[in-house]
């Protein structure tokens, strides 16, 4: 993780990185166990039910795509200590640049330890809240509106103190009407959606004092975290736990995710000439491994030189020419990397 770090920061430097502001993800997943790995619980894994599982937990930057923090755990739900202690160490990490934090979370993170991290953070904030007594009854009490710019029926705001919470927060609010097939079947509670007899809720907690529709869009973005964590599994191997031993696998998850992000910061080197970071395109493990590795062609040594020729057939000569290029020119300067692109992406 201190290496993670210290390369993060150079990259930035080098590849002429100036975001201010960042938009962290955090989420959780699940790997299914196959052998006697240490740690592993029955808890929730809703595609192997019964079986033991880890549940890592993991932060990325939305803008970037790299991975910040994270760490192996057991197959239990993380306590609200380990998710304040979680989000103290994301913070710890960012470089030194950032100056505005936003964060994200599903309803797994819905706790007093998670508000309180964001808040020492600086950081806005939105959450996904859980279901309890007390919400359903504000939400039953609170004013009920149209919402023409989301896809619910209505939508409302309102200012609620959890039980155990320092002080109260606002919490955003749609509303989905049930179809009597839907309530008479009285189907399961999907994602980030809790109901009632009549209706489904999906609710917010945040410090965001943007309209509804607004905070309702930033929350929705975060479904990118989990195609970078499905990124992390299948191309960098992070669901492969080889060891029995919980430490040994702890090592293993952590030098997979900086596979993975020696890729997004090979990325960062490879961009087009933009300075908007929200333009910013990514390119997964898998792809750029054919692109810039997996490369037909042929070492040559002669009268004392060598060199690498490449097939007349590789389409990606001009883009890799050019990246090796940029690479060639960083160098360290008096204080970090003088950058070798224009220009900053912010």
């Amino acid at each position: 993780m201190t290496i993670m770090r210290s390369m993060r920061e150079r990259v930035w430097e080098a590849a002429n990185v100036k975001l201010e502001g960042v938009t962290l993800d955090t989420d959780t997943t699940v790997h299914t166990l196959y052998g006697q790995q240490m740690g592993g619980r029955k808890s929730y894994n809703p595609k192997n039910k019964g079986k033991k599982s880890y549940q890592p937990m993991l932060t990325f930057i939305a803008e970037t795509r790299e991975y910040v923090w994270g760490e192996l755990r057991n197959g239990g739900r993380p306590s609200g200590q380990q998710i304040g202690d979680h989000l103290r160490n994301v913070g710890a990490a960012l470089p030194p640049g950032v100056k505005q934090i936003y964060g994200r979370a599903d309803s797994g993170f819905y706790c007093r330890e998670a508000v309180e991290g964001y808040e020492a953070l600086h950081a806005r904030f939105v959450v996904c809240a859980r279901k309890t007594s007390r919400l359903i009854e504000e939400l039953r009490q609170a004013e009920w509106k149209p919402s023409p710019k989301t896809d619910a029926a209505a939508e409302c705001e309102f200012r609620y103190q959890p039980e155990g919470w320092s002080k109260p927060y606002r919490f955003v609010a749609l509303r989905y009407e049930k179809t009597r097939e839907e309530q008479e079947e009285g189907e399961p509670e999907q994602y980030q959606l809790f109901e009632t007899s009549q209706y489904q809720y999906r609710v917010f907690a945040t410090n965001l004092s943007d309209p509804i529709d607004f905070v309702v869009w930033f929350y929705g973005q975060r479904g990118g975290a989990e195609n970078l964590i499905k990124e992390a599994n299948n191309d960098a191997g992070l669901a492969a736990h080889p060891s029995r031993r919980f430490d040994g696998n702890g090592n293993h998850f952590q030098l997979a995710m900086l596979a993975y992000n020696l890729n997004c910061w090979l990325m960062r080197f490879n961009r087009e000439p933009q300075a908007d970071a929200t333009e910013l395109k990514h390119t997964r493990l898998a792809i750029s491994r054919l692109r810039f590795l997996f490369v037909a062609a042929k070492i040559w040594r002669h009268a004392g030189r060598s060199g690498v020729s490449y097939s007349d057939h590789y389409e990606e000569k001009g883009v890799f020419q050019r990246l090796m290029d940029r690479l060639r020119r960083i160098a360290p300067r008096a204080q970090g990397y003088a950058p070798v692109m224009v220009p900053a992406l912010r």
